[in-house]
């Protein structure tokens, strides 16, 4: 039998506080049965992506202990980025790896958002595999508004009232996103220009919501601090629309307001197969397949 293994990638709203940063981070590893993989941060986003693995109660109180360690550290109200947010844990979701299914994860997401809401008074949002309504699916239909929209919508709207907790947001944390999900990618292609209405533009020609490429969430966002404008996706299937499909046509839009690319970044981890079609493409190989990685052998 597989050994069982769950991935659980929380967002939080916080990318310049290392202190923050780290002390969530080792909320999470303190947890027995948790290994915590990887730490980004992102100053401009001002976002963190923490990245870690157990089995399915080390990975729920894991997730727990993170976002209890947020709503401790984290004020909405005075935080300001570039990504979109409506809490301190802004999204937490949990991927099958091995040894479980999806709906494990779903019932993992389910009795985790519920003790958020139940134990730290932070309204909870179900989304992608574990949303109990088609149209909250889309974790950017969620986010409409953001944290400060929220704040009135969630009082007055019926239709934006939470999956579990108060019908008001916690008043520093905001609300939380927790759902299950197959692996993505996130992916971000910068461009060489400070005009960040050419990013937006390439964003909506590219995302599937505005007829653009299946499986491709865009938005574009302008990275002060370097002085260039960046092409912010997640790709929800990286097999149905490869990382390479998106970087060839975000390179063709960008070549018509006469911009280059001047680099990509992949925030945090990203499976092995999603490198390797990118390679396939690029080197022309022919009939190459994953088991001709030497490492991938190794682990055998």
């Amino acid at each position: 039998m597989a050994r069982e293994i769950i991935e659980c990638v929380p967002n939080f709203s916080e990318g310049r506080r290392k202190e923050v940063v780290d002390a969530i981070s080792a909320a999470i590893g303190s947890v027995p049965g948790v290994k915590v993989l990887d730490v980004e941060m992102d100053a401009n986003h001002n976002r963190a992506v923490i990245t870690f693995i157990g089995d399915r109660k080390a990975v729920a109180e894991g997730a727990f202990h993170g976002a209890q360690k947020a709503v401790e550290l984290i004020d909405l109200n005075v935080h300001r980025g570039e990504h979109p947010r409506i809490g301190a844990l802004d999204v937490c979701p949990f991927v099958p790896i091995s040894g479980v299914t999806m709906e494990d994860c779903v019932a993992i997401a389910r009795t985790v958002g519920e003790r958020i809401a139940r134990e730290l008074k932070v309204p909870v949002y179900l989304y992608e595999e574990a949303a109990t309504r088609p149209d909250r699916r889309a974790l950017p239909d969620l986010r409409k508004g953001e944290f400060e929209g929220l704040r009135d919508a969630i009082k007055k709207d019926p239709s934006r009232g939470p999956d579990f907790g108060p019908r008001e947001l916690h008043p520093t944390a905001g609300a939380t996103v927790v759902g299950a999900r197959a692996p993505l990618i996130a992916f971000n292609v910068n461009l060489g220009t400070k005009d960040v209405k050419i990013a937006k533009n390439i964003a909506k020609a590219i995302r599937e919501s505005d007829g653009g490429l299946k499986y491709v969430r865009a938005k574009g966002f302008e990275l002060k601090d370097r002085g260039i404008v960046q092409v912010s996706m997640n790709m929800t299937n990286y097999k149905g629309t490869p990382l390479f499909r998106a970087y060839e046509l975000i390179k063709v839009e960008a070549e018509r307001y006469g911009v280059a690319i001047v680099g990509s970044e992949i925030v945090g981890l990203v499976p092995l197969a999603g490198v390797v079609d990118v390679a396939e493409f690029y080197l022309k190989l022919e009939s190459f397949n994953v088991n001709q990685i030497l490492e991938t052998r190794l682990w055998e």
